[in-house]
């Protein structure tokens, strides 16, 4: 049996958004992405968050009825009730240099370089992001982090697959798709 409903998970930064549509358009196959369902829409983005239930219900009603789909993204403390739904997990882990430096990158293109930097309208908040996100690595089971990852990883009813989020996408879409 083929593995065809997939969640990629692992740290802000770590690839695990670009991996999903990478396999999602090289499977054809939906991608979607918690970012989408946890957050409200506002301009600027990110601002306020959906209630619980309201996430749950429209990923129900968006895609976890479907034999097919690619679901990327954290769903740390909110998303259990999903797991029934996997067929395959991948984690993706990602040096902490590494992933600050797509942080930062991804921040200068999404809101502009002048708006990040000293000074920008958005400077602080991606600077609070990154200190955010650098916790990832050493913090303990009370914030989103590498070892609260383990442990969800651990008790999962389905395959994982470990892979370093480093290595060139290609590699990554093969290596997933080899292990389905």
């Amino acid at each position: 049996m083929k593995l065809r409903r997939i969640h990629i998970t692992g740290a802000s930064g770590a690839g695990v958004t670009t991996l999903g549509r990478a396999l999602a358009d090289a499977l054809a196959i939906p991608h979607h992405d918690t970012d989408d369902y946890f957050w409200q829409p506002t301009n600027p983005p990110y601002q306020h968050n959906r209630a619980k239930a309201d996430r749950l219900r429209l990923m129900q009603e968006m895609f976890l009825g479907r034999a097919e789909w690619v679901l990327s993204g954290s769903l740390d403390g909110w998303g259990d009730p999903l797991i029934a739904h996997f067929d395959l997990v991948v984690f993706l882990h990602t040096a902490h240099a590494i992933r600050l430096k797509r942080l930062r990158a991804r921040e200068a293109m999404r809101f502009g370089g002048d708006a990040v930097a000293p000074g920008g309208w958005r400077h602080q908040e991606m600077e609070d992001f990154i200190e955010w996100a650098s916790r990832y690595d050493d913090g303990g089971l009370d914030i989103r982090s590498f070892q609260k990852h383990q442990a969800w990883l651990e008790a999962l009813p389905c395959p994982v697959l470990r892979l370093d989020g480093a290595r060139p996408l290609p590699d990554l879409v093969g290596k997933v798709v080899a292990a389905m």
